[in-house]
């Protein structure tokens, strides 16, 4: 019986107008019971007066109503069908009314400009994220073909490098020489070891295990590269910090980047603070320098691949730590000021969100 009468539809005309009807007849009973004292033809005048203003009355209202309220709310109901059918250039024309109906009307066209920039943004996002797909996929291809060209050659080049040097005598100026070029091979072999890692990177093997001993190893390992230099690398673990769901190894790969890119941005003296935090049901990891810091107009690009300003960089190692991130659920941030050092902050889920069920 309920739900019958909810779906009664009732006009809004017809709302407005029946408690106004209803005091305007019961004012015109008392008028009639007063008037009983009056002379008949002129109580018949009275009445019909009165009767004649509580029609006037009514259809007076009735018109304010339908020009200043229902009009409005009929165009409002026309335009909030169109925007729901996906047009977001529809626009209310009462807007310029200086009452509470346009203040409805202004918020309307508000919001429904916000939504047509939000969808904007959304479709230039979209496209930017597809091309940056289709870059990546061409990328890891050429990665991988190039890689493959590459390395037998390269390790045969290696070997006769190494029999020349055997076979020169022990003072010749050549040693020097093919020093160099020993150590020109090795810088080749880590460019295509970190292209074969980014075009073909290891699945993550995951296991909830304890942050602090993961970060802690990395540390050890950087603490190694900075012996001969006056740089202090400490570390504040999180002592009641659960475990985390990760990859130690990759992982570990990740703080050891952004550790001795630390340790090369820091001329002489400088300290290197790795602080772990348990913080809204994630585990945080900061890696604060003193070093140079990064110019701002570098700091958009620097995830981007084979994006560097050191000469000796492949320009792969923030963007496979960033991957590494993401696959874990999580997001590295970076601040940095120049001539004070740099920050980034790796954001992790202590589980992993759970990947949505394949279709068969």
């Amino acid at each position: 019986m309920a739900q019958r009468m909810s779906a009664v539809r009732v006009s809004l005309r017809l709302k407005a107008i029946l408690p106004v009807a209803a005091v305007l007849l019961a004012g015109l009973v008392v008028f009639v019971w007063v008037s009983l004292s009056f002379e008949d033809p002129e109580r018949r005048s009275v009445i019909a007066v009165a009767s004649a203003g509580a029609v006037a009355i009514c259809a007076a209202l009735l018109v304010v109503i339908a020009v200043l309220v229902q009009r409005p709310l009929v165009e409002l109901q026309e335009k909030i069908a169109l925007l729901r059918d996906g047009n977001l250039t529809v626009s209310v024309g009462f807007a310029g009314r200086n009452d509470e109906i346009g203040d409805l009307g202004r918020n309307f066209n508000d919001m429904v400009r916000q939504l047509r920039e939000s969808r904007e943004e959304i479709q230039r996002l979209h496209r930017t994220q597809m091309s940056r797909a289709e870059h990546l996929a061409t990328l890891g291809e050429l990665a991988a073909g190039l890689a493959h060209e590459i390395r037998n050659p390269l390790a045969g080049i290696a070997g006769v490098i190494e029999i020349i040097g055997r076979d020169l005598p022990a003072g010749s100026p050549g040693r020097e020489v093919l020093k160099e070029v020993q150590q020109e091979v090795l810088h080749i072999k880590r460019i295509l070891s970190d292209l074969l890692d980014y075009a073909r990177p290891r699945k993550p093997e995951f296991r909830p295990a304890d942050l602090n001993d993961s970060a802690e190893h990395a540390i050890n390992l950087a603490r190694q590269q900075a012996l001969s230099r006056p740089v202090e690398i400490s570390l504040e673990k999180a002592p009641s910090l659960p475990p985390v769901e990760h990859d130690a190894g990759q992982l570990q790969q990740v703080l050891l980047n952004l550790l001795l890119n630390a340790l090369q941005a820091i001329d002489g003296a400088g300290t290197i603070r790795v602080q772990i935090v348990s913080h809204d049901n994630q585990a945080l990891v900061s890696v604060t320098d003193t070093g140079r810091g990064i110019a701002s107009e570098h700091l958009p690009s620097i995830f981007r691949p084979f994006f560097t300003t050191k000469g000796q960089g492949t320009g792969l190692g923030l963007s496979l730590a960033r991957r590494v991130v993401e696959d874990h659920g999580g997001t590295i941030e970076v601040t940095s000021q120049p001539g004070q050092g740099t920050q980034f902050l790796i954001w992790l889920p202590f589980r992993r969100p759970a990947l949505p069920p394949t279709a068969e």
